[in-house]
């Protein structure tokens, strides 16, 4: 059962000599060699690499050296994430010569604490979907039905994880692209408030809501990896300077007394029966914990998607513009005489997929001077509502909560003819992008048709702590544990 240990019994293991990093690392790369084709998991295995992290991981054991926090442990890389010398292709064409020449901070931080890093993982092209159907390379599919989306725009890495591939993984969330996926895929999923964690890196979507994240197979192992990347980073003007505690210790924690509210505009009509009644069972047991429970309202539910959809799409327009043939990506030169207007103009149709390309043009309009004011500022203010709103009920709660996705995974090719359906997905994660919460999703049970409902636990700027003691918390007394995608 070494691919679905947890974090912590994987280290337990090392560290009482039942297991080698190298064979651990062996295990991880043969899971990834046998099911890669089959689920579109990853688009680089860094077999190499792995294999000499683990071997210095197993002669700092053989030393005595004091255990590093992740010594051993496998993790994969979300390709938005620069690794030096991998591919770093954001799933697009436009970067798919592109291998990096230096480090993101958080990969620099996991190698530091001995984490054998195996690959980098499949996304949305510049995480811009809900199903990493939008990579430019190959779809990405769900272990538990390989029919589904395992979502998005993260869904490689939350794939990797659910299928044994890998212990734990790096995501970016911009507007629930670790959480969506986590909860598709039955894995937990932690994005951390705005400025926790470096951005210095990641190829950027939409630079006000983009964050780096983990997934991992339980709570503990999750708070575990983000309390590794978190910190002050001088390479990132965004980075909060404030404390990181110690998150994993918040596990295991009682959470008796503790002011649950609940969305009451996540339970409307959009709702599918299985997600109410996995999130009804959820509230249960939350009640049974010692935790009190209310319902609460946020008004503003109903304009986050369409807010969203405004802000991040006018920054990936400003965002994407350096990818220009010229000074980064693919260079098409039409005709041998071509200007640069042409040259320009072909690079970036041959190198944008068509979803990137919508968001590109959406957002070129709501930033031109027709369309700013009645567009984008207003969708500014309105995102200053969602925050003053969640702010307001978490002043008088300690967590709030909500089924992470308003269903289960989709088929694969669903939204195909209606992105509006696919934006749809992420209703419940937007609000805490737009106002830069930490949240997590945890499995909260299956659906009848036997796949992954995540249950979203939302908690006040930079209290990660609370976030991750009421999930583990629920984790502990859930069934969902023992389950697992089929072979």
């Amino acid at each position: 059962m070494l691919s679905f240990e947890t974090v912590d019994e994987l280290l337990t293991r090392l560290a009482r000599g039942e297991a080698t990093a190298r064979a651990i690392t062996e295990r991880a790369l043969a899971r990834i060699d046998a099911r890669n084709d089959a689920l579109g998991a990853f688009l680089a295995v860094t077999r190499d690499d792995a294999l000499a992290a683990a071997d210095e991981a197993d002669r700092d054991r053989a030393r005595g050296d004091a255990p590093k926090k992740l010594a051993g442990v496998p993790i994969a890389i979300k390709d938005a994430l620069c690794m030096k010398g991998a591919p770093t292709t954001a799933a697009s064409r436009v970067l798919a010569n592109y291998v990096a020449p230096y480090e993101a901070t958080v990969v620099t931080r996991l190698r530091a604490a001995g984490a054998v890093l195996v690959g980098k993982t499949n996304m949305d092209e510049f995480a811009m979907g809900s199903s990493t159907e939008h990579s430019a390379y190959f779809p990405c599919k769900n272990p538990w039905d390989t029919t589904r989306t395992p979502g998005g725009s993260s869904g490689g890495s939350a794939v990797a994880v659910a299928a044994g591939m890998a212990t734990a993984a790096l995501g970016s969330d911009t507007g629930g692209s670790i959480r969506q996926p986590a909860a598709y895929t039955g894995t937990v999923g932690l994005k951390p408030t705005y400025g926790r964690v470096s951005r210095y890196g990641l190829v950027a979507f939409a630079s006000s809501l983009d964050q780096v994240g983990s997934f991992a197979t339980d709570v503990r192992g999750a708070a575990r990896v983000l309390e590794v990347v978190a910190g002050h980073d001088p390479h990132d003007a965004t980075s909060s300077r404030e404390p990181v505690p110690t998150f994993e210790a918040s596990c295991g924690q009682d959470v008796r007394a503790l002011r649950i509210g609940v969305l009451t505009e996540s339970l409307g009509d959009g709702l599918a029966p299985d997600a109410r009644a996995s999130f009804e069972g959820a509230l249960e047991a939350l009640e049974g914990l010692g935790c009190t429970v209310s319902r609460v309202s946020l008004p503003s539910l109903r304009h986050a998607v369409a807010t969203y959809y405004v802000l991040a799409t006018a920054e990936a327009s400003s965002n994407l513009s350096r990818f220009d043939g010229v000074r980064y990506g693919v260079r098409v030169m039409p005709t041998p005489t071509a200007s640069l207007g042409e040259m320009i103009g072909a690079s970036r149709d041959q190198g944008f997929g068509a979803e990137v390309k919508r968001r590109i043009l959406l957002g070129t309009f709501v930033l031109t001077a027709g369309a700013f004011e009645a567009y984008y500022l207003k969708a500014q203010k309105v995102r200053r509502i969602v925050r003053d709103e969640l702010l307001a009920l978490l002043a008088g709660v300690d967590v709030l909560v909500s089924p992470t996705a308003p269903t289960e995974a989709f088929a694969l090719g669903a939204h195909d003819r209606d992105p509006l359906a696919m934006y749809l997905s992420d209703v419940f994660t937007l609000p805490a992008s737009l106002a830069g919460l930490p949240a997590l999703s945890v499995p909260s049970g299956l659906s009848a048709g036997g796949l992954p409902l995540g249950l979203q636990i939302v908690g006040r700027p930079f209290d990660e702590a609370t976030v991750v003691r009421v999930g583990a918390a629920f984790e502990a007394v859930s069934a969902f544990r023992a389950s697992r995608p089929r072979p």
